[in-house]
């Protein structure tokens, strides 16, 4: 397969056509690339906030409500380019107030596929301006897509830094990791723990981001980052981990062509066999032992 991850811009947009006809633009260029599987970063519906209105894009609250309740609107948008173009596309993450978890907005990533079936999945762990001020919360259960394509998990942003969240999409085929960052260690960090669970889980991770300003946006008002796909460092893989890696905070796709068959390969007789030996560390992680030397 091929996949495309976005480094994306954020528009100001003040009609839904605007934003409609910008979305089909950058699903038509990477399907045109030969793409099966496109990744959309974290946040990237806040673009929807400004058709509300200046005065509430300037507001905090106010813009997550004006995203989320744009939401269905946008997923039906991207189910159809979904089926029209022949793609899988996981869209831009967006707060999304859900009744059923609470009054506080989860971030919520939906994935669509050629179709029309549709799968959401939310973010675990909020970051600290996230929690404050934002005050919004982790949403329901991590899950996995049995796909067309492969088996295909993802882990929002900060999530991707945190082992045991990797551990659990430890049969994915691909890790799809949609980033938001405002600094370029925020966008390493991210990196690295995409990289680090294709290494641990000895599978395929895909990095989106967001670029550039958005002055008019609080959520994510500057943004550093690029696209980027990694797997282990090990047969049938790049000896770096790296299979693309975009231009820092260029807009545009980053492309790679991932084969399944490695991946199982990797798996079974790989140099190191870090997923099957991952279970070895049981009984190891308590405290050391502390020795003085002198």
């Amino acid at each position: 397969m091929k996949i495309a991850t976005a480094a994306y811009p954020l528009d100001e947009f003040d009609n839904w056509d605007a934003y409609a006809e910008k979305i089909e633009a950058w699903v038509a260029e990477a399907a045109g690339q030969g793409a099966d599987l496109l990744v959309f970063p974290e946040y990237a519906a806040m673009e929807l906030a400004p058709l509300a209105g200046r005065a509430v894009t300037a507001e905090l609250e106010p813009s997550l409500r004006a995203v989320s309740d744009r939401m269905p609107e946008a997923d039906a948008l991207h189910s159809t380019l979904a089926g029209k173009y022949g793609v899988h596309i996981l869209g831009g993450s967006a707060p999304v107030y859900d009744d059923v978890i609470g009054p506080r907005p989860v971030n919520r990533a939906a994935f669509f596929a050629p179709g029309g079936a549709k799968g959401v999945v939310d973010k675990q762990i909020m970051t600290r301006w996230e929690r404050e001020p934002m005050n919004c919360v982790g949403g329901g259960p991590l899950k996995v897509f049995d796909t067309a394509l492969g088996r295909i998990g993802v882990l929002i942003c900060y999530d991707s830094e945190f082992p045991l969240l990797g551990r659990a999409m430890q049969d994915v085929d691909i890790l799809l990791v949609p980033s938001c960052t405002e600094t370029l260690a925020g966008y390493w960090r991210v990196r690295i723990g995409a990289m680090a669970r294709a290494l641990e889980q000895q599978c395929v991770s895909a990095m989106s981001s967001l670029v550039g300003p958005a002055a008019w946006c609080e959520v994510c008002d500057v943004n550093t980052g690029a696209g980027g796909v990694f797997g282990p460092p090990d047969i049938g893989f790049p000896p770096t981990g790296v299979l693309a890696a975009g231009e820092l905070d260029a807009p545009g796709w980053t492309y790679a062509e991932v084969n399944l068959e490695k991946i199982a390969l990797v798996r079974a007789d790989g140099g190191v066999l870090n997923r099957a030996h991952w279970t070895e560390q049981s009984g190891r992680d308590g405290a050391p032992t502390v020795e003085r030397l002198q």
